[in-house]
């Protein structure tokens, strides 16, 4: 062998340990064997603050479901017995608004009657009756404001804490803070809707200038390939394993390369990270996303003991039911394996009829299997924890981008409205059974308007419930101390157990 040829040096015998995983033992199979070895700790990523929280903790792990389209609160959680009074009078708000499109009509009751449920009494409309078994858990926070109208940049505020791209996602942040429990599988996953991805698709979930291993991965439940190119496809049928080595050898000393010419590039070694990931996956993945392991009457609590394996162009409550019950079950199984967070999005951006939470034509017709096929799917998840002593220690937050106007929009519609709408909040670390903040009558904005609750708050609080001061949790970028919360942000403290 000439000593000028890269095989030469894929075999010198002074290695680093990346070096001599890539080329020994069969490249990402080496890697994943290296991994049932015991060298989790030696490739164990602790994350930016080393195991040392600014606080005590009273959650370990994040779930936040993501309803895109702009959720209803009028129709789901935010009752306004003056609606229902007024009902098909002029509205008059008092005010000149803007709609976003011709959303102006008369008041507009809800499209459900509501019910009180648990101890606190809580109203919620048919749709989100099923999670009045676990109301008395949840902490709803009504005097939500956004600083946009369009879904893009109000998305992005809610997923990234800025209404522009550019800036990572918050599970992102998590992952950068806190590092992962479980080697063989990513900090932070996301279960996009089965229709496809929510308003600016990757943008929601992207690292940006945060190291890029702390993107979200994209795993799909229920799909023929959940985690797209974990394993060769049907392409690649003519290569060997015999034939990987070599292979892997070769990316090395390419990689070493590249490295050299572009001193303090993080992205080589992010991909990197990336592979030896993917690497372990191959093991890890499939067991925690066979969610068919799980037993019978776990499957039933989901609503997965029977459903449609394709589905058509007109979505309804049994098929709603499954896909967002496999989608909640894949985050627990996630959740408990170590994962940190885990984004779970109902309602996609592709195509009309929309089949999102976006109800400009038809509320009924869009919210109603929606609604409930994600109250099913939550009120199960919730129930699961708790038997599985997991939910004191969880974190859930649910979201949308903004409201929904009280006044009509072509008889069945409603249009958007970023002046006031609703997230609530459950476990580790909560106070269930409360409510913080008020619309005012019509729903329309806060109540009190001097003193909103910001998604700078929301992501405060969650900072704050894991250890972390959300001012002091920051990235350099371009000269600036960059933070989730921005120059904004106050712990919501009568939240707080």
């Amino acid at each position: 062998m000439s000593r000028t040829s890269p095989f030469h040096r894929a075999v010198a015998p002074s290695l680093g340990r990346r070096e001599f995983l890539w080329r020994s033992g069969g490249g990402l199979g080496g890697i994943a064997l290296a991994a049932l070895l015991g060298r989790d700790q030696a490739l164990a990523a602790p994350g930016q603050l080393g195991g040392v929280l600014h606080r005590p903790a009273k959650a370990k792990r994040v779930v936040q479901f993501f309803m895109a389209g702009a959720a209803s609160h009028l129709d789901l959680y935010d009752f306004k017995p003056e609606l229902v009074k007024r009902h098909g009078q002029p509205s008059d708000f008092g005010e000149k608004v803007e709609a976003f499109q011709n959303g102006l009509g008369p008041w507009m009751r809800p499209f459900w009657d509501f019910q009180p449920y648990g101890r606190s009494g809580k109203r919620l409309s048919e749709v989100a009756a099923p999670l009045g078994d676990v109301v008395d858990d949840l902490a709803f926070v009504h005097n939500m404001v956004g600083k946009s109208g369009v879904h893009s940049a109000a998305t992005l505020l809610q997923s990234t804490g800025f209404p522009l791209p550019g800036f990572p996602g918050a599970g992102c942040w998590v992952s950068y803070a806190l590092g992962s429990e479980n080697d063989n599988l990513p900090s932070f996953v996301v279960l996009p809707d089965h229709r496809g991805f929510a308003s600016n698709g990757v943008k929601n979930w992207d690292a940006a200038f945060l190291p890029a291993q702390h993107s979200g991965t994209v795993i799909r439940p229920g799909a023929d390939n959940p985690v797209e190119d974990l394993f060769p496809g049907k392409a690649a049928a003519w290569l060997r394993p015999e034939g990987e080595p070599a292979a892997q050898a070769v990316l090395a000393e390419l990689n070493r390369g590249h490295a050299a010419e572009r001193p303090g590039d993080q992205r080589l070694e992010a991909r990197i990270r990336s592979y030896e990931l993917a690497a372990r996956m191959q093991l890890a993945a499939p067991a925690a996303l066979d969610l068919k392991a799980e037993r019978e009457h776990v499957l039933k609590l989901y609503g997965l003991e029977r459903g449609p394996q394709v589905w058509d162009k007109n979505i309804n409550e049994a098929e709603e039911t499954f896909v967002f019950g496999q989608r909640c079950l894949a985050a627990r199984r996630l959740l408990e394996r170590g994962v940190r967070f885990v984004q779970v999005w109902s309602g996609n951006d592709n195509g009309f009829p929309r089949r999102n939470w976006d109800s400009h034509e038809d509320v009924r017709r869009d919210h109603g299997p929606l609604a409930l096929g994600m109250s099913r799917g939550i009120a199960a998840f919730i129930k699961d924890l708790k038997q599985r002593g997991l939910f004191d220690d969880t974190l859930i937050l649910w979201t949308t981008e903004f409201g929904r106007m009280p006044s009509s929009q072509g008889g069945k519609g409603r249009d958007h409205n970023p002046f006031v709408f609703t997230n609530w909040l459950a476990g580790g670390g909560i106070k269930g059974g409360v409510t913080h903040g008020e619309s005012d009558q019509w729903g329309y904005k806060p109540l009190d308007r001097a003193n909103p609750t910001q998604v700078y708050d929301v992501h405060a609080t969650m900072l704050h419930l894991l250890g972390i001061d959300h001012t002091r949790l920051t990235f350099r970028n371009n000269g600036i101390d960059r933070r989730l919360t921005d120059v904004h942000g106050n712990v919501v403290r009568e939240l707080l157990a």
